[in-house]
C-alpha cells in the first residue's frame, strides 16, 4: 500500500536531514512526500509587517518549497517516490493537522531542531508542540545530522503498567516488518519483580509480537530513566527508538523539560513516537 509522508520543513539542514533519512528509510516502498512550510507568525510579530511585505515572505516561501522539490527528486532519483509541496498560511500545528486528513498521511517526519535551534535544546518548541498534539498518526523524529543505517534493532521501553491496543502495535509491527528488524523490550524495574497485572500487560504484548524476533531485557533502577535507556541503545547498539505516547507516559516526562542537563537525555537515534 502506498504511504504518504508529511515532511515539515523550515529550510533548515536539520529539516533536510530528516527528510534523507525518511527517503532512505523508505527506500524500496511507494511514497508520496510531501513538504509542507507554515508562513504563519507570532502576532507579536506582525504588528509593523504590511501585506505586501506577507506577500513577499507567501513568494519566497513557494519558491523555496519548489526548490526544496526539485533538490529531492534530483538527488533521489527513485521510481518509488513523488514529491508535492503544501505552503500553509495557519500555525504549523494546524497545518500539519489539516495536511494529515487531506492528504492520508501516515507518517510525519521531522528533525529535532530548527533553523535557530542551541545545541542544548533537546527538541525545537514547534517539534515539542507536533509530539504533543499529533494524534492521528505516528511521529517520526531524526536526531540532527544523524548517518542513516537500516534499522536492525528497534527499541521499545514500557513498564508494562498499561494494556497497548491492536492500533497501536499495528505501527510497531509495520515497522519491524520494513528491514525484518529485531524488537527489543525494554522494561526499567521499578520493584524486584513485576505485579499481577505488568505480567498480564507482558503476556498480551508477547501474543501481538511473537511472529517477529524479539526479546525482553529487564534493567534494575540504578539511574534516571533517560540515562538507562540510552545505555540499552548503546550496549545492544539500537538503532531506532519506538515509544507510545499516551498520558503520563514517559515521553511526556521528556518533553515537559527540554533541556539536555535538566533531563540527562537526548536523542541519539531517531525516534518513532505512537500515538494513543
Amino acid at each position: 500500500m502506498k504511504k504518504h509522508i508529511l515532511l515539515p520543513t523550515d529550510f533548515s539542514d536539520n529539516a533536510w536531514s530528516a527528510t534523507v533519512y525518511a527517503l532512505k528509510l523508505f527506500n524500496d516502498e511507494e511514497c508520496t512526500f510531501y513538504f509542507l512550510n507554515s508562513t504563519k507568525m507570532k502576532a507579536s510579530s506582525m504588528s509593523n509587517i504590511s501585506n505586501r511585505l506577507l506577500e513577499a515572505m507567501s513568494r519566497t516561501a513557494l519558491d523555496n518549497l519548489t526548490e526544496l522539490k526539485e533538490m529531492a527528486e534530483t538527488t533521489n532519483a527513485n521510481a518509488n517516490h513523488t514529491f508535492e509541496i503544501i505552503l500553509s498560511a495557519a500555525d504549523i500545528q494546524v497545518a500539519i493537522d489539516l495536511a494529515i486528513a487531506k492528504h492520508h498521511i501516515n507518517l510525519v517526519v521531522m528533525g529535532t531542531k530548527g533553523a535557530t535551534g542551541a545545541k542544548e535544546i533537546f527538541f525545537g518548541s514547534n517539534t515539542v508542540r507536533v509530539i504533543k498534539k499529533t494524534k492521528q498518526c505516528p511521529l517520526l523524529i531524526v536526531p540532527d545530522n544523524f548517518n542513516f543505517e537500516i534499522p536492525s534493532q528497534i527499541a521499545f521501553p514500557t513498564d508494562f503498567t498499561r494494556h497497548y491496543s491492536d492500533r497501536e502495535l499495528k505501527y510497531l509491527r509495520e515497522l519491524i516488518e520494513l528491514y525484518d528488524s529485531k524488537l527489543r523490550v525494554v522494561c526499567i524495574l521499578s520493584k524486584d519483580k513485576l505485579t499481577g497485572v505488568q505480567e498480564y500487560n507482558m503476556t498480551m504484548l508477547e501474543s501481538y509480537i511473537e511472529n517477529y524476533d524479539y526479546s525482553f531485557h529487564f534493567m534494575p533502577n540504578y539511574a534516571k530513566k533517560t540515562e538507562e535507556i540510552n545505555d540499552f541503545i548503546e550496549l545492544l547498539e539500537i538503532n531506532m527508538l519506538v515509544m507510545v505516547n499516551y498520558k503520563h507516559s514517559f515521553i511526556e516526562g521528556i518533553i515537559k523539560e527540554p533541556v539536555i542537563n535538566k533531563i540527562g537525555f537526548h536523542p541519539i537515534v531517531p525516534f518513532y513516537v505512537i500515538p494513543d
